[in-house]
């Protein structure tokens, strides 16, 4: 089953899925300035994800281990919106409503839903 994931953890593994493999180091410079953890907060955090399994040492640098993300970004979206429509009793229709309201929901994401459906269908 693949790991529930804190915003932290999320931003920690956006970090990884853009850039590649990362050190620590690398992974803590890749916040905004203004908004960047500590870096003993980052190495504790990537840590507890090398034990959740959301990613992996790959290689040691000298005294620097380099992670990489062992959970594909479609797999943790995946299971964020698994996790969100389960707090609905697993209905999506109170989803697309505030997505509607909010304007977030688009004309083109409307029709990408009608493919996927038809093509569900189709099988």
């Amino acid at each position: 089953m693949l790991p529930k994931l804190s915003r932290l953890e999320l931003q920690i593994m956006e970090a990884l899925w853009t850039r590649g493999a990362s050190s620590i180091r690398e992974i803590q410079e890749s916040f905004p300035k203004a908004k960047r953890p500590a870096y003993t907060t980052v190495q504790t955090t990537v840590y507890r994800m090398e034990g959740k399994k959301a990613l992996r040492c790959v290689k040691r640098i000298g005294n620097a281990n380099i992670f990489d993300a062992a959970v594909s970004r479609d797999q943790a979206q995946n299971r964020l919106i698994d996790d969100l429509l389960a707090l609905f009793g697993g209905r999506g229709r109170p989803v697309m409503a505030r997505l509607v309201e909010t304007g977030k929901l688009t004309l083109e994401d409307v029709e990408e839903a009608r493919r996927i459906i038809a093509h569900k269908e189709g099988k």
